[in-house]
């Protein structure tokens, strides 16, 4: 079906003269679609699918960047929502929502034996940091990871305008799954590394025994370790990567997927660590906003109640299996691969000849959209998504291979319509 944009290029405009690249998030603004052959703004969205502003549809692989777990409107945690709704949203005092909450986290979770709650990936991951350098009386940090926009990490970025130049120092910034780096990084600022922050898995998995490693590295030295589980968290298991590879840490961070799409995220631990809290500042007025806490509970009761966790396993295993069978059907073995695991993949982009890697992911993106496929490169299923929207998938796929196949041959400029998207900073 022939898609337009005219309502996307016309909003954008007056969406620019107000708020600067007319987004809340760098993923999901302009920079990341091709402007003029992509929606720019949603209207709506119902289980695995949305609709933009020019009413055009789209099974959506992207489900808000990874909260969508459940799928769009889930009617279980939007009747959580509308129940507590008639009570209030945010009070004087601490509501018993609160706490409800947090004894499910401590039961599900295994590292969780205390609990604080924020509104973002980026409140909690900070969070966790303040928290170890104070328990610990350490500066220094390792990062393993992509985990926010505070101070304490984006100094070590590009994205680093604004932020004194003394606070990179303290931040390392370091390759995952590198044994040899993190044995030097100790050595070089031995008895001063407050933390080692990563995600258990991202775009790799732990190789054998990693992740033990650290654990026991942080032991030797009285470093905390912390898990950011903001992506992993409610999606490769309930408790999270640390109960999938039976490692745990000393603090974890959870978002995303906890509200299904509201603003919730939590850090969790080690009671004597989390008692710190009550010594450093980390306070927000909307922390214990009952709408998102109401949500959450949702979501866990849903969880627990339904096999979504399974769901989310097999319907990323059937993606898997398809684009890795029409990969090889298209021989492009040497210009994209899958990387992950079923329930959240990434599509690996390669440069190929004189065409880099984002010119063609740029071109994938264009040709899955042209097929009713919204894609940033990732496979972030959610439990809505009916076999229906899994097929299309895979069909528009068949249909994006082919033509990603004969452009690299030829010019794939030929066949990209605009200027290709690039990275705001390579984060894995």
């Amino acid at each position: 079906m022939r898609r337009r944009y005219k309502n996307s290029s016309i909003f954008l405009k007056r969406s620019e003269a107000s708020i600067p690249l007319a987004s809340q998030t760098f993923s999901k603004s302009k920079n990341q679609y091709p402007v003029g052959f992509s929606p720019l703004f949603i209207e709506k969205g119902k289980g695995g699918r949305v609709w933009d502003i020019d009413q055009n549809e789209y099974v959506d692989l992207v489900c808000g960047l990874l909260p969508v777990v459940l799928g769009y409107c889930d009617p279980d945690v939007d009747r959580a929502i509308k129940k507590q709704l008639s009570k209030g949203i945010t009070f004087s005092l601490p509501s018993k929502l609160e706490t409800v909450l947090a004894e499910k986290l401590i039961e599900i979770i295994p590292s969780a034996e205390m609990v604080r709650f924020g509104k973002n990936g980026s409140d909690v991951t900070a969070a966790a940091i303040r928290l170890a350098r104070a328990y610990t009386g350490k500066d220094h940090v390792v990062a393993l990871g992509y985990h926010g926009w505070q101070d304490w990490y984006i100094s070590a970025t590009t994205r680093n305008k604004g932020i004194p130049s003394d606070f990179e120092k303290y931040t390392h910034r370091l390759p995952y799954n590198d044994k040899g780096v993190i044995t030097a990084v100790f050595e070089e600022y031995v008895g001063n590394i407050a933390a080692v922050i990563l995600e258990p898995m991202n775009i790799d998995c732990p190789m054998d025994g990693y992740l033990e490693f650290l654990r026991d590295i942080c032991d030797k030295h009285k470093t905390v370790l912390v898990f950011d589980e903001i992506i992993t968290g409610f999606r490769y298991s309930l408790g999270g990567a640390q109960e999938l590879f039976n490692v745990v840490p000393d603090l974890s961070c959870f978002g995303k997927a906890m509200g299904n799409g509201m603003p919730i995220s939590a850090v969790v631990g080690k009671a004597e660590i989390m008692q710190e809290m009550q010594e450093i500042f980390f306070s927000g007025t909307f922390g214990g906003e009952t709408l998102s806490i109401a949500a959450s509970i949702a979501v866990i009761d849903k969880m627990q109640s339904k096999q979504v966790i399974e769901s989310l396993w097999q319907k990323g295993e059937f993606l898997s299996a398809g684009v890795n069978r029409l990969i090889k059907q298209f021989n492009l073995s040497n210009v994209v691969s899958l990387k992950g695991k079923s329930p959240w993949m990434i599509l690996d982009f390669k440069d190929s000849g004189v065409w880099n890697s984002f010119e063609i992911k740029t071109l994938y993106i264009v040709e899955m959209l042209k097929n009713g496929v919204l894609s940033q490169g990732t496979h972030n299923v959610c439990y809505a998504h009916s076999q229906r929207d899994l097929d299309q998938v895979i069909m528009a796929y068949q249909s994006t291979f082919s033509i990603i196949a004969r452009a690299i041959q030829g010019s794939v400029k030929e066949y990209l319509p605009c200027q290709p998207i690039v990275p705001v900073f390579k984060i894995r």
